[in-house]
């Protein structure tokens, strides 16, 4: 997997991860990557932040001991069985959830001032009313339309 890190037209930054660099350029070009802020697809990639930069060469003693003791790899690091299983995970937050369409401003207030019963829905909000519910502590997360569509 490859780790970038994106940025929106609204200069909302955020990562993805792809399985190569034609990947990248195949979702960007089908609009399939979306900015979880805004939903905007016009993303572009930014040079990362995670540069490593090593020395010319390592004295032999520290050589030897690196190679004994291999270190662990970075915290950042994701294995694909981590993937596999969030992806499994958030299949099942779609699955559990009451698709309300566009309607889902107006049904996140009703839960969120406890006009209705409390429920997990999704659906689709415009920049605009999604910036109007984060002004009343409304909580939500977007994501795109493509990973949230009914499961069947």
């Amino acid at each position: 997997m490859i780790v970038y890190d994106l940025i929106c037209a609204h200069q909302h930054r955020f990562e993805g991860w792809f399985a190569s660099t034609e990947d990248f350029a195949r979702q960007r070009d089908e609009t399939m990557i979306r900015c979880p802020v805004c939903d905007d697809g016009a993303i572009e990639r930014r040079p990362s932040a995670n540069i490593q930069v090593g020395r010319a060469f390592a004295p032999a003693a520290e050589r030897q001991e690196a190679a004994a003791s291999p270190s662990p790899p970075p915290a950042s690091e994701v294995t694909e069985a981590q993937v596999i299983a969030a992806l499994k995970l958030f299949r099942h937050l779609v699955a559990s959830t009451a698709n309300v369409g566009p309607a889902f401003p107006e049904e996140a207030r009703k839960i969120h001032y406890d006009e209705v019963p409390k429920r997990g829905i999704r659906g689709q909000a415009s920049p605009e009313e999604a910036e109007e519910l984060r002004e009343e502590g409304i909580e939500f997360m977007s994501v795109p339309a493509f990973l949230s569509r009914d499961l069947n």
